[in-house]
């Protein structure tokens, strides 16, 4: 993928008729220092639900990194994950944070609190993840889920990470939407997630 996706945005020109709006490389790619060989590619998001379409609405894209969509917002994103490396596995708990907090939400790494493994995290959404090539396992809490090309994972706001034991990337897409923890459900949690 090296970050190279090709987007189409449509609109509205001043008739209301549908045009392209852009078509080109998508402008959002992210490698990580702190995670070589993973590169994220945010191809749109939104802020507010229902989603305000407006014919001159600016490329959301071209802000801050977000590992999480705004309230009431989404994001959609391709990410290229690596085979894991011992560099990866024997990330402290230290690091970790740093991670999520370059991604604009260090209170979502649990590693270290609970968390098993390096990138651990929860976030208050609902995510929709696809395999779109490869293999990978997805981590629990106590349980790893191994997932190939075209399995479908439902992220209800669980602990979690990925995993790629194999020696090829994989590479996944996302669309995460904001929700917010059952009262019962957060008190479990306590003041992290």
């Amino acid at each position: 993928m090296q970050g190279r996706i090709r987007r189409v945005v449509t609109g509205h020109d001043e008739n209301g008729k549908a045009i392209v709006l852009s078509d080109g490389l998508a402008p959002a790619v992210r490698p990580h220092p702190l995670r070589p060989g993973h590169i994220s590619v945010d191809l749109w998001k939104t802020d507010a639900s229902p989603v305000i379409l407006k014919k001159d609405a600016p490329d959301p894209m071209l802000g801050p990194r977000q590992i999480h969509p705004a309230e009431r917002g989404t994001v959609f994103r391709i990410s290229e994950i690596p085979p894991e490396t011992d560099a990866v596995r024997n990330v402290d708990p230290e690091k970790a944070r740093e991670v999520f907090k370059s991604m604009g939400n260090e209170s979502a790494s649990t590693f270290g609190r609970g968390g098993r493994h390096p990138f651990m995290h929860r976030t208050e959404t609902i995510d929709y993840a696809v395999v779109l090539s490869g293999e990978i396992y997805l981590l629990l809490d106590e349980q790893d889920v191994h997932l190939k090309a075209g399995d479908v994972v439902i992220q209800r706001g669980t602990n979690h990470a990925w995993s790629n034991r194999s020696d090829k990337p994989c590479l996944m897409l996302y669309v995460l939407i904001d929700g917010q923890f059952d009262p019962e459900l957060k008190e479990k949690f306590g003041n992290g997630h």
